[in-house]
């Protein structure tokens, strides 16, 4: 089982970003760490959870690096009892806020994963993100992990922002490949409504030979290419969780959780979830709805799609993708040779 906390406060608002993240309301935020852990006391309940059944623990935003650890004691308080002894336990920071004493803090409570926003380590692309850190804050995030002991660190590159090349992107990649890191994701950018960038969408480039040219320059360095946007030396299991569709605790404003063949939808703002963390709407998923996302999250990562899945009409497309070099056919179970063509051949396999 995983356990996903959703922290909705950001120091600054991303160009690009959709995600529900608040730059004000600060002053709400020890208030909503209690409503939180409210929520999670619910929801380990309701998902059955007992002694070391949690898997993962991921902290997520919103930006969890600008609530304090202290704010975080009582959660980590909750959950020791159910968390497994080797539990991967991320949290994610932007450079800016992810000071050393906030590092040092969430060490202490049992954090063992960090996963930085960089997008990239050239000032000019940082500033027309709006993004609100340095390269040289980005640097010193890093390094500052590794002195302090946590165990994997990460961090996110953005390409196909307008104005990207081949040389610039090599630098970014050239200069992550320098820190003690153990995982990239490396995200194409997209418009999202209701966002600055939609008001002017020509901010990305369609550059299909740059988005693989990242993606050749990262495995050429050693690491591993297991998810369409992820790659590592080693491979976050918690997303792993997500790509198999195992079961998930969603904890948060704008979190989503899901358990069998449901989802469940806390409410997104602020004050209304500190009011009520208990508001959850629930969508229940069909036995198709279930396949299709099998199909997509398995044919996107390494995890790959069973055979058994698959209705007779299903399994003789990808029968025939198989012999087209298309699909590689192993352990009863299909996979994908090629990860940017996730997307096409699923709905080509669900005609």
């Amino acid at each position: 089982m995983l356990l996903y906390l959703h922290i909705p406060y950001c120091d600054s608002k991303c160009h690009y970003c959709s995600f529900n993240s608040y730059t004000d309301k600060f002053d709400t935020r020890p208030l909503y760490m209690r409503a939180l852990t409210s929520q999670i006391r619910f929801e380990l309940e309701r998902f059955g959870a007992g002694a070391g059944s949690l898997e993962t623990l991921f902290i997520g935003g919103g930006t969890p690096s600008t609530v304090m650890p202290a704010l975080y004691e009582p959660i980590f308080q909750l959950l020791r009892h159910y968390l497994k002894e080797d539990a991967e336990i991320t949290i994610e920071a932007n450079p800016n806020s992810a000071t050393k004493e906030w590092l040092q803090g969430m060490k202490r409570l049992g954090a063992n994963r960090v996963s930085f926003g960089v997008q990239s380590f050239d000032a000019a692309k940082l500033k027309s993100l709006g993004r609100a850190h340095s390269p040289t804050q980005a640097i010193s995030a890093i390094e500052n992990a590794q002195t302090l002991g946590f165990e994997h660190i990460s961090l996110d590159l953005i390409y196909n922002f307008r104005g990207d090349t081949q040389a610039l992107l090599q630098k970014d990649i050239d200069m992550a490949f320098s820190l003690p890191i153990d995982h990239i994701s490396a995200y194409e950018l997209t418009i999202e409504a209701d966002t600055p960038f939609a008001k002017s969408p020509t901010v990305r480039q369609e550059d299909e030979i740059l988005a693989r040219y990242v993606a050749e320059s990262i495995i050429s360095r050693g690491f591993v290419h297991y998810e369409i946007s992820n790659f590592g030396s080693y491979q976050s299991r918690h997303n792993q969780g997500y790509w198999r569709l195992e079961n998930y605790i969603g904890a948060g404003a704008g979190a989503v959780g899901f358990l069998n063949d449901t989802r469940y939808y806390p409410q997104t703002g602020i004050d209304a979830y500190i009011a009520d963390p208990l508001v959850i709407t629930e969508e229940k998923l069909t036995p198709e709805e279930r396949l299709t996302e099998r199909l997509f999250l398995g044919l996107r990562s390494q995890i790959g799609i069973a055979k058994s899945l698959l209705s007779s009409p299903m399994a003789q497309r990808a029968d025939l993708l198989v012999s087209k070099g298309k699909l590689r056919f192993s352990k009863e179970s299909y996979f994908n040779t090629d990860l940017f063509l996730a997307d096409e051949i699923a709905l080509y396999l669900l005609d």
